[in-house]
C-alpha cells in the first residue's frame, strides 16, 4: 500500500467525531437532569436556612455558656465543611446547566461527574462523623445526672448513642441521595446504555 492510499484512508476515518444524540434522546435526558438541578437548588437553600436556624435555637434557650460556646464552634466548623463540599456540588450544577450535551462522549463525561459527586456526597456525610461524636460528648457532659453514671454505664450509653446516631445518619444519607439524585442518575445511565447498544 503506498503513501497516498494511507493518507486517503486516514482522511476518511475521522476519529475526533463522536456520535450525536438525537433530539428525542436529548429531551429524555433533559427531564432527569432538570430534576437533579432542582433538587440541588432545594438542598442548597434548605442548608442555608438550617445552619442559622440551629444557631437561633441555641441562642433562644438559656443554656450554660460552655455548652453554647462549644455548639456554636461546632456549627461554624460544620458550615466551613459544608461550604467546601457545596463548592464541589456547584461545579456539577454548572455542568448540568451546560446546554452542549449533544454527543455521546459528553454524556459519558457527565456520568463520570455524577460518579465523582457521589463520592463527594459520601465524603460529606463521613466528614460529619467527628462533629456528631463531639456533639454527643458535649450533650452527655452537659447533662448533670450523667456525672453519677458508673464508668461501664457511661461507656454503654455513649457508644450506644454514637452507634445509633451514626447508623441513622448513614441510612438517612443513603435514602436522601437515592431519592433526590440516584434514581435520576440511573435513568440517565439507562439512556446512555441504550445509545451504546445502537
Amino acid at each position: 500500500m503506498d503513501l497516498d492510499n494511507l493518507k486517503s484512508l486516514w482522511n476518511k476515518e475521522d476519529v475526533s467525531e463522536t456520535p450525536e444524540i438525537s433530539p428525542e434522546k436529548q429531551r429524555q435526558i433533559h427531564h432527569p437532569l432538570e430534576r437533579i438541578r432542582k433538587n440541588m437548588r432545594y438542598e442548597f437553600w434548605s442548608t442555608v436556612v438550617l445552619m442559622p436556624f440551629i444557631l437561633i435555637v441555641i441562642w433562644f434557650f438559656q443554656l450554660p455558656f460552655r455548652f453554647t460556646l462549644y455548639i456554636e464552634i461546632l456549627v461554624v466548623s460544620m458550615v466551613l465543611v459544608t461550604v467546601f463540599f457545596f463548592s464541589k456540588f456547584f461545579k456539577l450544577y454548572k455542568e448540568i446547566s451546560n446546554p452542549t450535551l449533544g454527543t455521546y462522549d459528553s454524556l459519558k463525561d457527565l456520568l463520570h461527574q455524577f460518579e465523582l459527586n457521589k463520592q463527594y456526597y459520601l465524603s460529606f456525610y463521613l466528614s460529619f462523623v467527628p462533629f456528631f461524636v463531639c456533639e454527643m460528648i458535649i450533650v452527655i457532659e452537659s447533662i448533670p445526672h450523667t456525672h453519677h453514671y458508673t464508668n461501664g454505664y457511661l461507656t454503654l450509653v455513649f457508644i450506644g448513642s454514637v452507634l445509633f446516631g451514626l447508623s441513622l445518619l448513614y441510612f438517612i444519607g443513603n435514602w436522601w441521595f437515592r431519592h433526590f439524585y440516584g434514581k435520576y442518575i440511573d435513568k440517565i445511565k439507562l439512556l446512555v446504555e441504550e445509545m451504546k447498544q445502537n
